[in-house]
């Protein structure tokens, strides 16, 4: 399977991909845990049905520590015993924020709470920027078909 369109080497996507993952640097100092920004990354990824962010994250996650026994449970969260309630929120969050449609009103109320408890102001806005990120690098790699699989860790720096 090829991707319908090369975004590296597009011009216009080229330059519109440097800012979006410029976009990114401001969380990695945020306090928001590592690990967190990663299930993040993956649950969305898998909503949204994005092989390639899937497989890059996932494999980023494993490289920076993570367990095989929570990246494979990440999409069974509710049901699996090996995410703190912090994760739990953040993925709640991560879930709503992405299905954002399917509700009429949006993220709720309940949702928002849970994660104010365990993150401070300065980690929630990197949570909600980080969903707002993945959301829109999902997007385009699905629009374009880009694969997934041939992700290995560290390949964009």
């Amino acid at each position: 399977m090829e991707a319908r369109l090369n975004l590296r080497d597009n011009a216009v996507a080229a330059k519109f991909l440097h800012h979006l993952v410029s976009a990114h640097k401001p969380l990695l100092d945020s306090g928001l845990p590592m690990s967190t920004q990663e299930l993040v990354k993956i649950r969305a990824s898998q909503i949204n049905g994005c092989a390639f962010c899937t497989d890059m994250h996932t494999k980023e996650a494993a490289h920076a520590g993570e367990t095989a026994v929570r990246l494979n449970l990440v999409a069974t969260w509710r049901e699996a015993r090996v995410f703190t309630e912090a994760e739990r929120a953040a993925l709640e969050l991560a879930e709503q924020g992405t299905r954002i449609a399917d509700a009429a009103g949006g993220v709720s109320d309940e949702a928002w709470s849970s994660a104010a408890k365990h993150y401070d102001e300065d980690q929630l806005a990197a949570l909600v920027s980080l969903i707002a990120l993945i959301n829109a690098f999902n997007r385009l790699n699905v629009i374009v078909q880009q694969p997934g699989g041939d992700y290995e860790p560290g390949m964009f720096g």
